[in-house]
C-alpha cells in the first residue's frame, strides 16, 4: 500500500510539471503579434482579433482573471476619424458607417485597496495608408517596436508581479488597448466606460514603443510631473540607465487617456526611429536585451510606489497646446531622446528640404536663420517661422564642428 502511495505521489508530481504552463519570452510574444499572419494589426480587422486571441490566452495562461465586458474583451464601436490621434466619435453599435475594436483586459487581485493600471496597445496600421510613412504601395506594418514591444513588456510585467517577491499592496489591471493608431479609441472608451472604479487607480502605467533601446541606454519617461512622488522614483530606480524625462501628461499614446480623467501617469518610450510607421518595423530590429532592462526598471517603480498610499493627482503644463502652426517641414525625425543643447536628427526623409541641402543623421540643429535652438520646443518656435519657398541658413553641429548649409523650404 505504501508503495501504490508512493507511485501515485509521484505520477501526480509529474502530471503538475507537465500542466504547468511554458514560460514565454518577450521575444516570442513579440515575434507571433510582429508574424505577417496578423497582416499588421489594423484595428477592426481579422489580424487584430487574432492578436486579441492570443492576448487573451496569454493572459489566461498566466492565470489572470478576465475584467472585460465579454470574459476578457471589451468591445467598442466608432466612427473612425481622418486623423490619428484624433479623438473619435462612439456610436451606436448598429450604425453601418461605424467599425468595432476590442481592449484585452486583466486583473490580478490582491485583495488591495486601490489599483495600478498597466497598458499598452496592440493594434497598428495593417497593410499601410493612413497614417504610414511608406510611399511605394501597400506593405503588411508589422510593427514589432509599435508596438508589439509595449504588449509584450506588459505580459512580462504581469508574470513578475505574480512571483513570491513581487508588491502585493496594490492590484494590477493589464490592459491590451486597441485603437490607438486611429486616435487613441481604446483607452478613451475604457476611461469612458471602466470596468473597475476608476476611483481607486491610483497611477496609469503606458508602454508603448520600448523595443529600441539605443546603445547609450536612454529611455524617455514621460508623465514624471503628474504626481509629486512620481520624479523621485523614477530617477532612484534608474541603474544604468540614462531618463530622459518629460513632466507633461499629455502626449500621442494611451496615458493621455488616463491623465485627462485626473489619474497619475508614467509612459515609458525607447525612441523614434526611421523604421517608425513603415513596413521594415520587424521583430529582427527589436532589442531585447534592452527590453528586459526596461522591464527591470519598471518593475522597480512599481515595487518602490508599492508602499505608496493612493498617488496624489497633480496637473501639468499640457505641451500640446503651445506647438506652433508649421507652413513647412525640414523632412527629419528629431532624436527625442537628446537631451543636450539644440535638436539632434534622428533620421532624414527621402526628397525633403533636410536631404536637399546634405542635412545627416547625428547633425545637432542649434539655429535657423535668426533663430537660436537650444531643445524641442525652441525648434518647432523657430520652424514656425518659415514660408514655403523661403531659404535659410541653418547651423548644424556635426561631430564637434558647427557647419552652415542652405535650406529652402
Amino acid at each position: 500500500m505504501r508503495i501504490i502511495l508512493m507511485l501515485f505521489l509521484v505520477i501526480l508530481v509529474f502530471s503538475c510539471k507537465e500542466a504547468k504552463v511554458k514560460t514565454v519570452s518577450m521575444k516570442e510574444d513579440v515575434g507571433i503579434l510582429a508574424s505577417d499572419s496578423l497582416n499588421g494589426r489594423k484595428t477592426g480587422s481579422e489580424g487584430e482579433k487574432k492578436a486579441a486571441v492570443y492576448i487573451a490566452k496569454r493572459f489566461e495562461d498566466l492565470g489572470l482573471l478576465s475584467k472585460g465586458t465579454d470574459d476578457y474583451f471589451q468591445k467598442f464601436t466608432y466612427k473612425a476619424s481622418k486623423n490619428p490621434h484624433e479623438e473619435a466619435e462612439f456610436t451606436a453599435e448598429n450604425n453601418d458607417s461605424t467599425e468595432t475594436g476590442e481592449n484585452v483586459i486583466a486583473y490580478l487581485d490582491n485583495k488591495a485597496e486601490n489599483t495600478v493600471v498597466i497598458g499598452a496597445h496592440y493594434d497598428h496600421l495593417g497593410m499601410g495608408g493612413e497614417g504610414s510613412l511608406y510611399r511605394e504601395g501597400e506593405a503588411i506594418h508589422n510593427g514589432a517596436d509599435d508596438n508589439a514591444s509595449g504588449v509584450a513588456m506588459m505580459l512580462h510585467l504581469a508574470d513578475s508581479l505574480q512571483k513570491n517577491d513581487s508588491p502585493k499592496k496594490n492590484n494590477y489591471l493589464f490592459i491590451a488597448f486597441s485603437g490607438e493608431e486611429e486616435g487613441l479609441l481604446g483607452s478613451n472608451y475604457f476611461v469612458k466606460n471602466p470596468t473597475i472604479d476608476t476611483k481607486k487607480v491610483t497611477y496609469m502605467i503606458n508602454m508603448d514603443m520600448v523595443g529600441r533601446l539605443n546603445s547609450e541606454k536612454t529611455l524617455a519617461v514621460y508623465g514624471v510631473g503628474t504626481s509629486p512622488i512620481l520624479k523621485q522614483a523614477v530617477n532612484a530606480n534608474a541603474g544604468e540607465l540614462k531618463i530622459s524625462e518629460n513632466e507633461s501628461g499629455v502626449g500621442p499614446s494611451d496615458h493621455t487617456s488616463f491623465y485627462l480623467a485626473d489619474i497619475p501617469v508614467l509612459h515609458f518610450f525607447t525612441g523614434q526611429h526611421e523604421d517608425y510607421h513603415k513596413p521594415s518595423d520587424d521583430t529582427e530590429k527589436v532589442n531585447f536585451e534592452g527590453m528586459k532592462l526596461v522591464s527591470n526598471y519598471i518593475f522597480s517603480i512599481i515595487k518602490d510606489l508599492d508602499s505608496q498610499k493612493k498617488l496624489p493627482f497633480k496637473k501639468t503644463k499640457n505641451e500640446s497646446e503651445v506647438v506652433p502652426d508649421f507652413k513647412v517641414t525640414l523632412g527629419v525625425v528629431p532624436d527625442y531622446l537628446f537631451s543636450g543643447k539644440g535638436m539632434r536628427i534622428d533620421g532624414v526623409s527621402e526628397d525633403k528640404p533636410a536631404q536637399k541641402a546634405g542635412l545627416q543623421k547625428g547633425d545637432v540643429v542649434v539655429k535657423m536663420g535668426e533663430h537660436e535652438v537650444t531643445d524641442m520646443m525652441s525648434y518647432m518656435k523657430s520652424l514656425s517661422k518659415f514660408e514655403k519657398g523661403q531659404t535659410a541658413i541653418v547651423i548644424v553641429d556635426r561631430g564637434g564642428e558647427l557647419k552652415e548649409v542652405e535650406v529652402t523650404f
